[in-house]
C-alpha cells in the first residue's frame, strides 16, 4: 500500500507539470475540483508542497528524483502563519460548497471530519498565541537537530550540499521563530520562569559542546560513512565544511535565543497554569475540547481522575499483597518498597542500555506474533526500537513513537529515554512497548498511513484522544490475552494507567485549580511511585501541554465503554478482530465518530 501511495503522488504530480490542460490538471488548479476527494488530498499536497520539512519526512518525492526540497526549511514567519489561516478559512468555504447528496458515504465521513478541524481551528483562531514556541520539551532548538539526524537522509553527496545548505539557513528560521515569540510576549504570553531556565541550559549546553561532538556533525558523519556513496577525501572536505557552517550559522542562530531568553527571565513568574495568561480559562477549555474530542468540562475531568486514581491504587495493593509486601503503611510506601529492589533493574552502563534496548525488541517480536486472534487488520510497516538521542533525553518523556516514512525507506520506531536507569524497571517495559509500538501506535498510525483509498489528511489526522486512548486500550488488551501474566508485569500496566488517571487530576489542578508547578509534583510522586526525575519531566509536560495529558485516559475509557456495548448488544455474535476492524478502519476521528462506527456495526452484525 505504501508503494501505492507513492505512486498516486508521483503521478498527481507529474500529471500536473506534464499533461497541462488535462483533467488531472483541472482539478489541480481550479476553484473547486470536480472530485470531493481530488480537492481535499489537492489540499493536503499543496500545504505539504510549501513544507520543504515535511516533504523530508514523508519521503515520496526522492523516489521520482525530486530532491531539492531537502536543501531548504520550512518558512515560519508571521506572515506565512497569517496566510495559513485565511487559506484554511478558503478550505472551509470550498468544502461547504459541496452538496451532500452528491458524495459516497466515504466522501461525506471526510467532509465531516474536515468540517470538523476546520470550524475548531476558526472558532479557535483567538488562541493561536496561546503556547510557548520554545520549551523544555519541543521547539526549533531541539527540533532541529532532531530532524536533521532523524529525517535528513544521506545517499550521496548531493544529500550532504542540501544537508549543509540546511545548517546554512538555520539563522533565517531561528529569527522567524522570534518574531513569534516576542508578539506573544507583547500580549502577556510569557512562559513560566523554570521553562525558561530549562531551555536556556539546553541551548547553552548545545553550542558549547565541541562542534566534532555536536549532533549535526556526528550524525553527518555516520550518515556519509553508511551510505557507501561518499569517499573518504569527499567525507573529510564535507565534514570541514559542516563545521564552518555550523559555527558560523548554527550557533549564532543558537545564541539569538540564549539573548532574547536571558533577558526575558526577568519578565517571567512562577504561575505555571494557563489560567494565568490572557483569556487563559477559555483557552484552557478549549484545548480540553481539541485533546480530548469531548465537552467535558475541567472540573468532571478532575473528578473522574481522582475516582480513577483510587480505584487503580486499590487494584495494585492487593496484588502487593498477596506478592508478601508490607502495603500496611500506604500506596506511596508500598510501591516505593517495590521500585528499590536492585533486582528489577539494569546495569546503569552502556551495556545495560543496550540490553534494554534488546529486550524491548524481543517483547514486540513476542507479541506481533500472537496477534492472530485479536487483529486481522495489521501494518505491512516494520517497527525497531532506537534510543532517544542524549543531548535531548534529560527533559524527553519516556518514550515516542515516530511514524514509518511514507514511502518505505523508514520503519516506525519506539524511540526508548535511558537517562535515568532507574525509570526503566522491568516489570513496566511490556507495558511501555505496547503502548508505543505493538498494538498501540505502530498498529494504529502505520494501519491509517496504508489504508486504502483514505484522504491523505485522515491517515494525519491529530485526534489525541482517539490516538492515545488506543494505546493505552492496547496496554489493557495485551494483559488480556496474558502477555502479562507475571504479577509484576502486571503491576506495571496498573502503574502506566495510573499515571494516566493522575494525569486528569494534575492537568486540571495545574491549568484549572491554580496549582503550583511544585504541588502538581507533590501529588503526582505521591500517588504514582514514580521516579522522581519522570515525575518533573511529566508535570513540565503538562505545563507547556495544556490538556494534551488528558486525552489518553479519556479515549481508552471510550473505547472499553464502546466494546462492552458491543458484547453486551451482540452476545455471541461478538467478535474481538471484527471490533478492532471497526475501531482501526477508517483511521482517526473524534471519539463521538468513534461510537457511530459502534453502532453501526452492533446494528449491521445484529441484522444478518
Amino acid at each position: 500500500m505504501v508503494k501505492k501511495i507513492v505512486k498516486w503522488f508521483g503521478i498527481l504530480l507529474l500529471s500536473v507539470i506534464v499533461i497541462a490542460g488535462s483533467f488531472a490538471s483541472y482539478e489541480w488548479y481550479s476553484d473547486k475540483p470536480i472530485r470531493f476527494r481530488s480537492f481535499v488530498d489537492r489540499e493536503v499536497l499543496k500545504m505539504a508542497f510549501q513544507s520543504p520539512e515535511t516533504l523530508t519526512s514523508l519521503g515520496f518525492l526522492e523516489s521520482l528524483g525530486i530532491t531539492g526540497h531537502n536543501a531548504k526549511l520550512d518558512d515560519a514567519s508571521l506572515a506565512k502563519s497569517d496566510e495559513l489561516y485565511v487559506k484554511l478559512k478558503q478550505v472551509l468555504n470550498t468544502l461547504n460548497s459541496y452538496d451532500d447528496a452528491s458524495l459516497s458515504e466515504s466522501d461525506l465521513l471526510s467532509k465531516e471530519i474536515a468540517l470538523y478541524l476546520l470550524n475548531f481551528a476558526q472558532e479557535t483562531e483567538q488562541f493561536r498565541f496561546h503556547d510557548y514556541p520554545v520549551n523544555q520539551l519541543f521547539g526549533i532548538q531541539s527540533a532541529y537537530p532532531s530532524f536533521m539526524e532523524a529525517q535528513h537522509q544521506i545517499n550521496n553527496v548531493d544529500d550532504v550540499n542540501n544537508y549543509l545548505s540546511r545548517l546554512m539557513l538555520i539563522k533565517t528560521k531561528f529569527t522567524q521563530e522570534l518574531e513569534g515569540i516576542k508578539l506573544r510576549e507583547d500580549k502577556g504570553i510569557i512562559p513560566p520562569l523554570f521553562v525558561i531556565e530549562r531551555v536556556l541550559e539546553e541551548m547553552n549546553g548545545f553550542v558549547n559542546t565541541p562542534i566534532e561532538e555536536n549532533i549535526l556533525y556526528t550524525s553527518l558523519a555516520k550518515k556519509m560513512t553508511d551510505s557507501g556513496n561518499v569517499t573518504e577525501s569527499e567525507q573529510t572536505e564535507l565534514l570541514a565544511k559542516a563545521k564552518s557552517n555550523i559555527n558560523k550559522y548554527v550557533h549564532p542562530a543558537y545564541q539569538l535565543l540564549i539573548d532574547y531568553f536571558t533577558t526575558l527571565q526577568s519578565k517571567a513568574t512562577n504561575d505555571d497554569g494557563f489560567w494565568r495568561l490572557p483569556n487563559g480559562e477559555a483557552a484552557y477549555v478549549a484545548s480540553l475540547k481539541f485533546y480530548t474530542t469531548t465537552d467535558y468540562t475541567p472540573q468532571y475531568i478532575h473528578d473522574v481522575g481522582l475516582k480513577e486514581v483510587n480505584r487503580i491504587q486499590s487494584e495494585i495493593m492487593t496484588i502487593l499483597a498477596a506478592q508478601n509486601y508490607d502495603v500496611t503503611q500506604g500506596f506511596t510506601e508500598a510501591i516505593e518498597s517495590l521500585a528499590a529492589q536492585e533486582s528489577f533493574y539494569y546495569e546503569d552502563s552502556d551495556a545495560g542500555r543496550a540490553q534494554i534496548l534488546a529486550d524491548y525488541q524481543t517483547i514486540l517480536d513476542e507479541i506481533d506474533a500472537g496477534l492472530d486472534s485479536a487483529f486481522r487488520i495489521r501494518p505491512k510497516a516494520g517497527m525497531e526500537v532506537v534510543r532517544i538521542p542524549e543531548f535531548k533525553e534529560k527533559t524527553s518523556p519516556g518514550a515516542y513513537y515516530q511514524q514509518p516514512a511514507i514511502d518505505g525507506s523508514r520503519p516506525g520506531r519506539f524511540f526508548a529515554n535511558l537517562y535515568d536507569i532507574k525509570a526503566t524497571p522491568k516489570y513496566s517495559m511490556r507495558t511501555l512497548a505496547y503502548h508505543e509500538g505493538i498494538p498501540g501506535h505502530h498498529f494504529q498510525i502505520a494501519v491509517a498511513m496504508e489504508l486504502e483509498g483514505l484522504p491523505l489528511f485522515r491517515m494525519f489526522s491529530p485526534f489525541t484522544a482517539y490516538v492515545e486512548g488506543w494505546a493505552l486500550y492496547s496496554e489493557y488488551l495485551a494483559w488480556e490475552m496474558g502477555f502479562q501474566n507475571d504479577p509484576f508485569d502486571n503491576i506495571g500496566r496498573l502503574q502506566a494507567e495510573l499515571f494516566r488517571a493522575v494525569r486528569l487530576v494534575v492537568d486540571t489542578g495545574i491549568h484549572y485549580k491554580k496549582w503550583t508547578r511544585e504541588e502538581a509534583i507533590h501529588y503526582m510522586k505521591l500517588n504514582t511511585g514514580m521516579a522522581q526525575s519522570d515525575v518533573v519531566a511529566e508535570i513540565e509536560r503538562y505545563i507547556v501541554m495544556p490538556a494534551q495529558a488528558t486525552s489518553y485516559k479519556v479515549g481508552m475509557m471510550k473505547i472499553l465503554d464502546l466494546r462492552e456495548k458491543a458484547k453486551k448488544a451482540l452476545g455471541d455474535k461478538f467478535d474481538l478482530r471484527d471490533f478492532h476492524d471497526v475501531v482501526l478502519k477508517n483511521g482517526a476521528v473524534p471519539l463521538n465518530l468513534l461510537e457511530r462506527f459502534i453502532d453501526k456495526y452492533i446494528a449491521d452484525t445484529l441484522a444478518k
